[in-house]
């Protein structure tokens, strides 16, 4: 018997009004981003604070708090930031703030009917809060109240495992550090972050194949690039300033193949802002070739470029493989040759959806180079085989050598802005013993051994009863997580939640008996301790650590540092269980990181280099040919192509970001470079799919799916988009169909949620479900 999941104020609210659909977009950036850039800065921060915008990503300013592409080391310009991320400046630095007389007058069931842009429009929180058991309003609280509040919940647990510590890649170093030492110190690895929900795969993938966990190649590898491979990602809205290094490129010579179901705007054409003769001359072409592989059809697609390589590598021996780093370096080509040997052109076909000429052409791209970058997104990593997806990517670079030599690797890009500098810094339920060890040393106590709870775990034990306490360090949990409903179901079944942050989100909606709110600094503010004031570090896709040091006068005088509250909370919490001290934390910021220096492997003299021009770079064993593995020795990994039953009219179902959102958090209800504006619950299908279900252009539908163990999911009242999607595909929106992801549907080995691949069927609307 099935069951049909209802529908709560933990999805976003349904619209009223259609949406506008035109054409897609020819290109990204030109006149129109410089035109949303300054509609945004003006709009929130006015004229005189949008000259905050000269700060981001400066050596002497603050990290951006959008993605986590790199700087230029040294030829920095004066405008190092984008459209997505001055709106996620303005945003920040809006001038709206929301007191206590909004929550006097907004009740949380009225807050939850609200849409998520009208939550993020409200602007900053100003001072703690708590929703106190059987209340609608949030009511002002002291901090020493509500770091009493959750020592007293905390201390009171049969078991510090029934508490989980959640983690947003805005945490700067120095407050991940102490997070996860407070969580290890009270006694558990329950250390779930947001890197399980998205770049977990890339990880698992390249620790078993190369032995390291982190992308291989760094910025001045594009540089001498021949070749790269855009796959899974759609840098024009995520990573807009990777635009900029793929121009650089483009025209020094290099072959861009962009690899993706959608053809986006970013990967076809730019036109760089700050370039007039680019501007007025349309922008530079980008990819050469365009590679729309079916949803989840990447296994397939590598395995064929891998196919033709060797049989060019037969016809013509010693001229496409690369023998001495294979014999060398390399552990399992016999097997891997054997299984794509295995392979036939047919099946490859059918499991990639692309046609053999064009993966051909991609392989004759890779051969042809001789050094290669391929850079991928969570369009790979986000499937039931994200592991695999990965696994063979590093395979296809492999053959040729491209893996620690110039311009050539693996290069994952991470989203926020440090989610990988938190994993560095011990954010992480399973830390190896080397790191444990040295925090037990530095710290002089025994961190807890067993696993603790990744993202995924966390939701079952919560919806299990047996999670007391969630914090989260930024973030929104409950929209960001997959399968809404139960998510939300499992954290109304905690007796307390806190979240720390600097604006209102829809995760601060579904609480547990009680509740905190507790607002933080944010990255454009100053950081005023007693020694001074403070700067932190953040850690780049590329293994860069650089300091960060805002410039605005914090929101409300209430606000505290997300150190100073973590601090804060630790000092309650163990107090007479801990001989460390966290005062001396807070006071000065040096004095986390002179321990970090003692305990994270690569940050030697941590305080005087980050403070040179640019920071360090970490290193990477794999860029110098050291493979940690198993064998010591890259490894070739032989890897199946996944299969999906799409009988009776389903569909493949990936989510996607529009153009106007990071992550969770939503600027406006636009996505120009695909022609979708006013309206975000839409469905991009192929126009042979919705004339095939008897459905036309704006017609409202239902999207279902349904999990393994019969539970019916619905996302209801979605507009038909007809988009250039392969047949069998279609796309809609994050977080409004996250209702649709099985929480049981993750990848294999990394838990990541398999968002990217949803089985759905797609119906007329029959209206919101009761």
């Amino acid at each position: 018997m099935s069951v049909t999941l209802p529908r709560t104020s933990a999805q976003p609210p349904l619209e009223s009004e259609a949406p506008t659909i035109t054409s897609p977009a020819m290109g990204a950036g030109g006149s129109n981003a410089i035109v949303q850039t300054m509609k945004h800065a003006v709009g929130h921060m006015g004229i005189r604070r949008s000259l905050t915008l000269l700060g981001t990503n400066q050596v002497k300013g603050f990290d951006c708090p959008g993605c986590a592409w790199p700087e230029p080391g040294e030829h920095r310009s004066s405008f190092e930031f984008c459209e997505n991320g001055a709106k996620a400046v303005a945003s920040e630095a809006t001038l709206a703030r929301i007191d206590r007389a909004f929550f006097a007058k907004w009740s949380v069931e009225e807050l939850g009917k609200q849409s998520d842009f009208w939550h993020n429009e409200q602007g900053r929180l100003t001072e703690p809060v708590v929703l106190r058991r059987g209340q609608s309003h949030y009511e002002p609280i002291s901090w020493d109240d509500a770091f009493s509040l959750i020592a007293e919940r905390l201390r009171a647990m049969p078991s510090p495992n029934r508490a989980a510590f959640y983690t947003s890649g805005r945490t700067s170093n120095e407050a991940a550090f102490l997070y996860q030492l407070f969580a290890r110190l009270f006694g558990t690895n329950n250390l779930p972050d947001c890197s399980n929900m998205c770049h977990e795969s890339s990880g698992h993938g390249m620790v078993e194949a190369l032995g390291v966990g982190k992308g291989t190649v760094t910025l001045d590898d594009f540089a001498h690039a021949d070749a790269i491979f855009v796959v899974g990602q759609n840098p024009g809205t995520n990573h807009p300033r990777m635009l900029t290094t793929l121009r650089e490129a483009k025209l020094r010579g290099a072959t861009i193949v962009s690899v993706n179901p959608m053809d986006e705007a970013g990967t076809r054409k730019f036109a760089h802002p700050q370039e007039p003769v680019d501007v007025l001359g349309g922008g530079t072409a980008l990819a050469s070739l365009f590679v729309h592989v079916r949803i989840n059809g990447d296994v397939a697609l590598f395995k064929g470029i891998m196919k033709e390589m060797l049989e060019r590598e037969d016809e013509a021996p010693g001229t496409v493989l690369d023998h001495t780093f294979i014999e060398e370096h390399t552990d399992g080509f016999e097997l891997l040759a054997a299984d794509v040997r295995g392979t036939t052109w047919e099946e490859i076909v059918e499991g990639s959806g692309v046609a053999r000429d064009t993966i051909v052409a991609a392989a004759r791209v890779m051969i042809e180079s001789k050094a290669t970058i391929v850079c991928w997104a969570m369009g790979v990593t986000q499937h039931k085989n994200g592991v695999a997806n990965v696994r063979e990517i590093v395979s296809t670079l492999l053959l040729r050598g491209n893996v620690g030599r110039p311009g050539a690797g693996a290069c994952p890009v991470r989203g926020h802005s440090n989610v990988q500098g938190d994993r560095t810094m011990g954010i992480w339920e399973k830390m190896p013993p080397a790191f444990l060890d040295a925090l037990a040393y530095e710290f002089a106590f025994e961190p807890p051994r067993e696993y603790g709870y990744d993202t995924i775990a966390t939701i079952s034990a919560m919806l299990a009863g047996e999670i007391d306490v969630f914090m989260g360090l930024g973030g929104n949990f409950v929209s960001a997580a997959p399968d809404t409903e139960r998510t939300a179901e499992g954290m109304r079944r905690c007796k307390l939640t806190v979240q720390v942050a600097t604006k209102l989100n829809r995760g601060h909606l579904i609480t547990g008996e009680e509740a905190l709110l507790l607002p933080c600094l944010g990255r454009t503010e100053i950081d005023m301790q007693a020694s001074g004031p403070q700067f932190v570090t953040v850690e780049n896709s590329m293994s860069v650590v650089s300091r960060s040091e805002g410039s605005l006068p914090p929101a409300s005088a209430s606000l505290k540092s997300e150190v100073a509250i973590v601090a804060g909370i630790a000092e309650k919490t163990l107090r007479g269980r801990t001989t460390v001290d966290f005062r001396p934390f807070v006071a000065s910021y040096d004095t986390i990181r002179e321990h970090i220096e003692r305990v994270v492997p690569g940050f030697t003299g941590f305080g005087a280099r980050v403070r040179e021009p640019g920071g360090f770079y970490l290193g990477n064993a794999a860029r110098d040919r050291v493979f940690h593995t198993e064998t010591e020795k890259a490894r070739f990994t032989v890897n199946p192509i996944p299969r999906h039953d799409l009988t009776g009219g389903k569909l493949l179902m990936m989510t996607v970001r529009s153009h106007d959102q990071y992550n969770t958090t939503i600027y406006g209800l636009d996505d120009r470079y695909r022609g979708i504006t006013h309206g975000r619950r839409i469905v991009m299908m192929n126009t042979g799919d919705i004339a095939e279900r008897g459905l036309s252009a704006g017609d409202l539908v239902d999207i279902e799916s349904r999990g393994d163990d019969g539970t019916v999911r619905v996302a209801e009242r979605f507009v038909v988009v007809p988009y250039p999607l392969p047949r069998t595909c279609c796309a809609t929106y994050f977080p409004e169909a996250n209702v649709l992801v099985a929480l049981e549907s993750h990848a294999k080995d990394s838990g990541t949620p398999a968002s990217k691949s949803v089985v759905v069927t797609v119906r007329a609307s029959v209206g919101p479900v009761d």
